[in-house]
């Protein structure tokens, strides 16, 4: 079959589902599923990635890439990464919620929110009811997926009517069936032991919801009509009810069959059969019963397989059953109406010719669904998702001209109240829920210090807001900042994080040096000399590298201030004494893992060495950013936050995603601290290109910065922007919205912009 799209050609593909010897339908299917690809498209390669509940149980075969232990959630997201680096151009989900992992099997979300190539998800139920957590889940999946799959067109209906699914990105594709001869059941049923039986048969791990009792008291009456029927249950006991109650239900059904008289007309044959020998079985039956209970059961492969192979079937009309055996190609009987099954079965097994036409329509009806078809329908869906994908921006046209932005306090103020600046938003809507806390109001009041395009009466207002908010987060009592406020003003806690502590110590040295007004000015120094010997009580070198840089800018604001010396001096030194210890040639960083705000840790030593005229504070601080920003570089030479997936992974390279706002900003800030040392071109280039993640020159060529109302996405995702706007994200753009001012302004007023940014 020739691709009809247009798109990259489709060679590799990840296919996720449980997977043979598990034994249950999706196994079967995702394993028919498998093979059905390679015959029919010998040259894609297919890496099967198993869904495991038992972990070191199944001795799966070659064609199986990884297995996924089903309740661990860090699997997930490594099996994430595999398929980013295995080169796969899209990935294809066999789901059910009971396979995956999490509320409602939310597990796979996080793994598919970490992939950058197109989702395709074939929906194996699709519920019309579904809770709220299988609500949550199943939208967060549709929002994922390029295309989903449905088996029915009932499927689609839901999924318009419930969740409010594009229909232009569902495709329905019936479950594929085996492509066998159609043969008269008499020619098997000697390999049975069935010579001379009228066989009924109904296939599946045996549950309640299968109807099972239904047919058994039909029997009664089909017996005493057709005396050589025989009622065959075929299948194990779902593993579930097992591990439950054991085997009681299946001898409950047993003594049903004893209280009914036909005992001897009804055969549980309890097993998970092959597939070859499966369809033994169906082809040796003169009629497949489906007695479901269920009317929403929206895909039943049992049921397909039998009308694959052309069965006459008498079913419950479930949703499937509906579709599958409209147009005269099936009996349909109410549910629980066992006087319908024996009208319906008797009269099938009376009539030989009315069976026989019966059978020979399932039998073509089934020709559309072998699974050479079913391969061909989903490699079309699977490359329209490919061709629809959005095209990347050729590298170096997202970034030809970049223009810095001008700051723009906008979005702060609309995160903002009378008590301070609100954490988090949903969309750019600040979410209450969640209050506020030190961190983003002491980040805002560094802002305040820094924004030259504000009138003075705004800044006086936030100013005062932020500062306010600072000074009664100081718990005098305890001799600590706190951190989260509630909405309605109350504390949520009496000592705050140490990142916290020594950022609102960064704060307020920051506004004692660079405050506009005098009286600011006075009320950061004040308190930054009551509450910065709290800094030596610190064990975070990100926390002491806050500090640091409040203290940095103390010592600027009031020359030969001790406290900030003291505070510069030991913690300066306590840095190279990390590195000197972590260090390896590979890795010249001050710990054995990267974590967040990477850069402020060199800033602070480059800082510190330009207070205190240490010369190797700032060559290890130079040698130290130098280092991380090799390691914030893609292969395309654009910047790569360090994603926080990568957070404390021992010597490990850092990971692409979730990459966040905060982390440009610092890089920003820490190059300008470099070029302010050494007056190298390199360290304003290094600058620019970490300002110009923001504007989209990055690995998704997506832009962070909403340049209209001053706003910033909270992050870049495997699959694209994480469209919430929070404090930290609006902040980080500002802050550097306004060293790159400074930036280009000192580039203007050198020799020529050439010598800082070129």
């Amino acid at each position: 079959m020739a691709s009809t799209t247009q798109g990259p050609a489709f060679r590799h593909l990840a296919l996720i589902g449980n997977y043979l010897p598990r034994k249950c339908g999706i196994a079967t299917y995702t394993t028919d599923t498998f093979l059905a690809l390679k015959a029919r498209f010998p040259e894609l390669q297919v890496d099967v990635y198993a869904m495991d509940d038992h972990p070191g149980r199944y001795d799966y075969p070659a064609e199986v890439t990884r297995a996924i232990p089903q309740n661990e959630r860090s699997a997930y997201l490594e099996a994430a990464r595999a398929i980013e680096a295995s080169g796969a151009q899209a990935v294809w989900v066999q789901h059910e919620y009971g396979i995956f992992g999490g509320s409602a099997g939310d597990y796979l979300i996080a793994l598919l929110d970490r992939l950058t190539i197109p989702v395709i998800a074939t929906l194996h139920t699709v519920l019309e009811n579904p809770s709220a957590e299988e609500r949550r889940v199943m939208d967060a999946l549709l929002a994922r997926a390029s295309k989903v799959i449905v088996m029915a067109e009932r499927g689609r209906d839901i999924l318009r009517r419930v969740h409010n699914a594009d229909d232009r990105r569902i495709a329905m594709i019936p479950h594929g069936v085996p492509d066998r001869v159609f043969v008269d059941p008499g020619t098997l049923k000697p390999g049975f032991g069935w010579q001379g039986r009228e066989v009924i048969l109904t296939f599946g791990l045996l549950a309640p919801n299968k109807g099972i009792e239904t047919i058994i008291e039909a029997m009664p009456e089909v017996v005493a009509a057709r005396p050589e029927a025989l009622y065959v249950v075929l299948g194990a006991t779902h593993p579930n009810l097992v591990a439950h109650e054991g085997e009681a239900y299946r001898d409950r059904l047993k003594a049903l069959a004893e209280a009914r008289g036909v005992a001897h007309h009804v055969a549980f044959i309890d097993g998970f059969v092959e597939n070859g020998e499966l369809l033994d079985y169906l082809q040796a039956a003169d009629i497949y019963a489906t007695p479901y209970t269920n009317p929403a059961q929206i895909t039943s492969g049992t049921l397909s397989y039998a009308v694959g192979v052309g069965k006459a079937v008498i079913s419950t009309p479930y949703v499937h059953a509906t579709e599958i055996l409209d147009d005269g190609h099936g009996v349909l009987v109410g549910f629980n109406d066992s006087k319908g099954f024996a009208r319906e079965i008797i009269g099938l097994l009376a009539d030989p010719a009315a069976r026989r036409a019966l059978s020979e329509r399932a039998y073509a009806r089934g020709r559309t669904m072998i699974w050479p078809r079913l391969a061909e329908a989903a490699r079309g869906v699977i490359e329209a998702a490919l061709a629809a994908r959005p095209r990347r921006i050729a590298k170096g046209k997202a970034a030809a001209d970049p223009v810095a932005l001008a700051p723009d306090l906008s979005a702060v103020e609309r995160m903002s109240d009378a008590t301070g600046m609100l954490q988090h938003s949903i969309y750019s809507v600040p979410d209450r829920r969640h209050g506020y806390c030190i961190d983003d109001n002491a980040r805002a009041l560094i802002l305040m210090s820094k924004l030259d395009t504000i009138d003075e009466a705004t800044r006086e207002k936030w100013t005062s807001v932020y500062a306010s908010f600072v000074q009664h987060a100081w718990n005098p009592d305890l001799r600590r900042f706190r951190n989260f406020m509630a909405f309605d003003r109350s504390w949520c806690e009496d000592s705050g994080s140490e990142d916290s502590n020594g950022r609102a110590l960064w704060s307020l040295g920051v506004t004692a040096r660079d405050a506009r007004a005098q009286k600011h000015r006075d009320w950061a120094s004040n308190l930054f000399d009551i509450t910065a010997p709290i800094a030596f009580e610190l064990g975070s070198p990100r926390a002491q590298a806050f500090a640091m840089l409040g203290a940095a800018a103390t010592a600027e604001a009031h020359p030969g201030h001790a406290l900030s010396r003291q505070i510069l001096t030991q913690f300066g030194e306590q840095l190279i004494a990390l590195l000197d210890t972590a260090r390896r040639p590979e890795w010249q960083w001050f710990e054995i893992v990267l974590a967040y705000d990477n850069a402020r840790l060199p800033e602070a030593l480059l800082r510190a060495g330009a207070v205190l005229g240490r010369s190797e504070f700032t060559s290890v601080g130079l040698e130290t950013l130098e280092w991380i920003v090799s390691r914030q570089t893609s292969p395309e030479g654009c910047f790569r936050a360090v994603g926080t997936e990568s957070f404390g992974r021992p010597y490990a390279d850092p990971l692409p995603f979730d990459q966040q706002p905060l982390e440009a900003q610092a890089t920003v800030d820490a190059c300008i601290a470099a070029l302010a040392a050494t007056d190298e071109p390199f360290w304003a280039r290094e600058a620019m290109r970490a300002y110009n993640w923001y504007l989209g020159v990055n690995d998704l060529d997506l832009p962070l910065a909403s340049p209209q109302d001053g706003g910033c996405f909270d992050g870049l995702m495997p699959h694209g922007l994480n469209r919430n706007q929070g404090a930290e994200s609006i902040l980080a753009l500002q802050l550097a919205n306004c060293a790159i001012s400074g930036l280009l302004k000192r580039a203007k007023n050198m020799a020529g912009p050439e010598r800082a940014v070129a």
